[in-house]
C-alpha cells in the first residue's frame, strides 16, 4: 500500500497572487515541499450528547497517527477553532465529532468555507446520512431493504393526541417496534418496544434527544455492522462485525462500556449473507454520497436479506468501536490505515 505521495509539487505562495487568508492561499501553502511531517488537526469534543465518545475517538486516532509519523493535534470545537486553524495551518483536518454539528454537515460547511482538506464526507452527504428517514428513503429507492417505519414529530402528538397516534402506529407496523430519534447517534434515546403499554414512555425517551421520532418495525436476524473505507480506488467493505448484546439492545452503554457486548469478526453468518451485507454497505456509501469512511448498521435475516437500519458518516474510533476492529481483522495496521485515509483527503 502506497502511503506517501512523493509527487507533491512545491508552490511559491508569492506567485499565487491571492490574499494570505484566502482558501486558495491556504491550499497553496499546504502543497509546499514536505521536509516536515504531515500535520493533522483532529477535531474532537463539541457540545453534543456524544462529547465523551468524540474525545475518546479523537485521542485514539491522534495517537495512531503519531505512531505513523504524522504530527497530530487534538482540539475542541469552540470559539478558538478558527484562530487555531489560522495559527496551525494543518495539512488536513479530521473531524471526529459525533452528534449534531459534527455529523449534520455544519462543521463540514465551515471547513469547506475555510478551504482546508478534511477526512470524510462533505456537508451534503453528511446531512443525508444524519437523517435516518431520508437515508432510508433514498436507499429503499435504490433497492436496499429497510424496515417499514413512520416518522413523527413531537408536535403531531401534542396536536392530535398521543394515544390516537400510537394506536395507528401499532395497527400499521405491529410489534415489536424500535423507537429512535430521527437524527442522532450512539443509540441515544433508542428503545425496543414489545408491549404496547411501553410505547408512550419510549416516545418520551426518544423526544428527550430530538423533536422527531422514527418508529420502525423491528427487523429479526443477526445484527451486523459493515465499515467501508475508500482510499481513492473506490469504496471497499471491511469484514462484517457481528454484535451480540447480553440484554439484546445495543444501546449507548453496550457500545462504549467493555464487557456488555460480544463482537465476532468475521461474523458467524454464511459467506453469501456476509457478502450481501457488504454489498448493501457499499451501496449505501455510494448512493448517499459518502467519502473516506463510513459504517452501515444492518440486520441480516435468515434468508440472507440485509435490512438497512442506518449509516454513520463519522464512525466512532474508540477502543470498543467497530471500524477499527474490522480494519484489524482485515489485516490493516491502524496507524498505516489512518495515515492513508489522511493522505487520500489531502489529495482531494
Amino acid at each position: 500500500m502506497a502511503l506517501v505521495d512523493p509527487d507533491v509539487v512545491a508552490v511559491d505562495p508569492a506567485e499565487a497572487a491571492v490574499p494570505p487568508s484566502s482558501p486558495a492561499a491556504a491550499a497553496a501553502s499546504r502543497t509546499e515541499a514536505r521536509s516536515r511531517p504531515l500535520e493533522v488537526l483532529v477535531l474532537a469534543g463539541g457540545l453534543s450528547h456524544e462529547r465523551d465518545v468524540s474525545l475518546r475517538s479523537g485521542r485514539r486516532v491522534a495517537d495512531a497517527l503519531e505512531d505513523a509519523g504524522v504530527s497530530a493535534t487534538v482540539t475542541d470545537v469552540d470559539s478558538d477553532l478558527l484562530p487555531t486553524l489560522d495559527r496551525l495551518r494543518p495539512d488536513v483536518v479530521w473531524p471526529l465529532l459525533h452528534g449534531s454539528t459534527g455529523e449534520d454537515g455544519s462543521i463540514r460547511d465551515l471547513l469547506e468555507l475555510v478551504g482546508v482538506p478534511a477526512v470524510g464526507t462533505g456537508s451534503a452527504g453528511s446531512r443525508i446520512a444524519w437523517s435516518k428517514p431520508v437515508s432510508k428513503t433514498i436507499l429503499a429507492r435504490a433497492g436496499v431493504a429497510t424496515p417499514e417505519s413512520a416518522t413523527l414529530p413531537a408536535s403531531v402528538f401534542r396536536e392530535v393526541g398521543a394515544r390516537a397516534v400510537l394506536d395507528r402506529v401499532v395497527d400499521r407496523l405491529g410489534l415489536p417496534l424500535v423507537v429512535k430519534p430521527a437524527k442522532g447517534g450512539s443509540a441515544l434515546g433508542v428503545s425496543v418496544v414489545t408491549d404496547v403499554d411501553a410505547l408512550p414512555q419510549a416516545m418520551v425517551t426518544c423526544f428527550s434527544y430530538g423533536e422527531v421520532a422514527l418508529i420502525e418495525r423491528a427487523a429479526v436476524g443477526t445484527e451486523l455492522a459493515v465499515s467501508v473505507v475508500d482510499l481513492g480506488e473506490g469504496p471497499v467493505a471491511l469484514p462484517p462485525v457481528e454484535i451480540v448484546v447480553e440484554d439484546g439492545i445495543y444501546d449507548f452503554d453496550a457500545r462504549y462500556n467493555a464487557g456488555r457486548t460480544e463482537f465476532y469478526v468475521p461474523a458467524r453468518v454464511p459467506a453469501e449473507h456476509a457478502r450481501a451485507a457488504q454489498d448493501a454497505a457499499v451501496t449505501a456509501h455510494r448512493v448517499l454520497g459518502l467519502r473516506g469512511l463510513s459504517r452501515t448498521d444492518l440486520i441480516v435475516d435468515d434468508d440472507g436479506v440485509p435490512w438497512f437500519l442506518e449509516v454513520n458518516s463519522a464512525p466512532g474510533m474508540t477502543e470498543t468501536s467497530l471500524l477499527p476492529l474490522a480494519a484489524e481483522a482485515a489485516g490493516y495496521a491502524l496507524p498505516d490505515l489512518y495515515r492513508a485515509i489522511v493522505e487520500h483527503a489531502l489529495r482531494g
